[in-house]
């Protein structure tokens, strides 16, 4: 059958769905030896199309639920501690969003590309929810000011907060911003001790530390 050429790269796991895009515009795809416009569609089981000389291959798509240690990085870069060593198949699979080196928590894992921009692409505005440990309690004061918008150099970001002790909180957002929840607390005269991500649209964390599992039929279906 079949598809947009972008759309078989990205589900192919080589990048997302924008980054396709871009490659095609640039010239770096091609379809049976002719270059590809966006646009253009392919049938991945007939056609043979390339990405900077290297050949798409048509895989099953995985989909990945990991429980991030402290000191892992979330890249695909060689010579780093990786989150991709805590997972040891033998597939292609890449990190969805990000977390910080020092931030634990549930990440998701795929080769899909198509998967990996509904999560993270902010029209979509999937929910991320994290476990928070302050320095000091909250004043209801403040979590009115989340709920109604904090302004930050890159907009105003809206939070929902749900206290679990004087000092620990649960706080869902759709941004997916660097450092953006420590940036939004700071900017209210918080300092986060702890920072853990438990949920992305309704998918709870469930595995220890250091642990994965594969996503369910209904799980994937649920997030996309």
């Amino acid at each position: 059958m079949e598809e947009r050429i972008q759309k078989i790269i990205a589900n192919s796991g080589y990048c997302s769905r924008r980054h396709a895009e871009e490659l095609i515009i640039k010239g770096k795809v091609y379809v049976n030896g002719k270059k590809a416009i966006i646009g253009n569609k392919a049938d991945p089981d007939r056609d043979k199309i390339t990405v900077n000389d290297e050949e798409i291959q048509k895989v099953k798509p995985i989909y990945i639920m990991l429980n991030k240690p402290k000191h892992y990085e979330v890249s695909m870069a060689p010579n780093v501690k990786s989150v991709l060593q805590l997972i040891p198949i033998k597939e292609r699979i890449f990190p969805v969003g990000r977390l910080d080196k020092n931030t634990t928590g549930l990440l998701l894992l795929t080769n899909d590309g198509d998967f990996a921009n509904k999560i993270t692409h902010p029209k979509y505005e999937k929910e991320k929810t994290y476990y928070v440990k302050l320095d000091k309690r909250i004043t209801e004061k403040d979590i009115q000011k989340l709920g109604c918008g904090v302004n930050l150099q890159d907009g105003w970001i809206k939070a929902k907060v749900k206290i679990y002790q004087k000092d620990q909180i649960e706080i869902t957002i759709h941004e997916g911003k660097k450092h953006i929840i420590k940036r939004l607390l700071f900017k209210l005269g918080y300092f986060v001790k702890e920072l853990a991500r438990v949920k992305i649209g309704n998918l709870r964390m469930d595995v220890k530390i250091g642990k994965w599992r594969y996503l369910t039929k209904k799980e994937v279906e649920d997030l996309m």
